[in-house]
């Protein structure tokens, strides 16, 4: 049922996210799925509410391309019920998509504040497409779409630094794996994507090691 209305959707999204080059695109959205309704089999969420929920939760990053302003997930229902309306839906599932896409960047983790499994099955998948293999590489790219510089040895990695991902202040890319990826892991709300989350965080420590030898010509 969920391929059924993917392919009725799938070309508005594909026209939403075309000409995305931040991290934030079309495959973006399908890796999220995928993990999402893998997660979904283990964690007893539904198919239907969290894989579409997925593949159009980022639209308020396209919206906010657009108009250089902040837009909310909330912002954006609107334009998720205008590609929703050209399916046979009915309202209490369009709901409780529209609840998922409006709460999944809550991050009072761990079902402090969200307690809808959907929404945290949600959270679980974009957070895990932020790091890994998929996660260096989305990484490397956002940061370059934003001029930010790979590393700023002058500048400590300092884990405990306030910096702000909101505001993208960062000093470098490396950095971003210090302030914020390597914590990830410790804010899945599954105990699925726990254990996802620790393969891939062993990966990136494993990278960002290799990348600072490599660096100062230790290797």
């Amino acid at each position: 049922m969920l391929e059924k209305y993917i392919e009725i959707i799938k070309p508005d999204i594909h026209n939403l996210f075309k000409n995305d080059s931040s991290g934030h695109d079309i495959s973006h959205l399908t890796r999220t799925m995928n993990l999402a309704i893998n997660i979904c089999e283990k964690e007893k969420g539904d198919k239907l509410i969290v894989g579409l929920a997925a593949f159009m939760h980022d639209i308020h990053r396209m919206m906010q391309n657009e108009t250089g302003k902040f837009v909310s997930p909330k912002d954006s229902l609107p334009k998720v019920r205008e590609i929703l309306s050209n399916t046979d839906l009915p309202e209490d599932i369009i709901k409780k998509i529209c609840y998922c896409i409006e709460y999944h960047e809550h991050y009072n983790w761990n079902g402090k504040n969200v307690e809808d499994i959907n929404t945290l099955i949600l959270q679980d998948a974009d957070n895990l497409d932020a790091i890994g293999a998929i996660g260096i590489g989305r990484t490397f790219s956002y940061c370059g779409a934003h001029t930010i510089c790979m590393y700023d040895e002058t500048i400590p990695l300092n884990h405990n630094k306030d910096f702000s991902d909101a505001k993208g202040d960062d000093p470098s890319t490396i950095h971003h794996f210090y302030h914020k990826l390597f914590h990830l892991v410790d804010t899945m709300n599954t105990k699925t994507a726990k254990e996802l989350a620790i393969k891939r965080t062993e990966l990136m420590k494993q990278f960002v090691d290799e990348f600072l030898e490599e660096w100062h010509g230790k290797k």
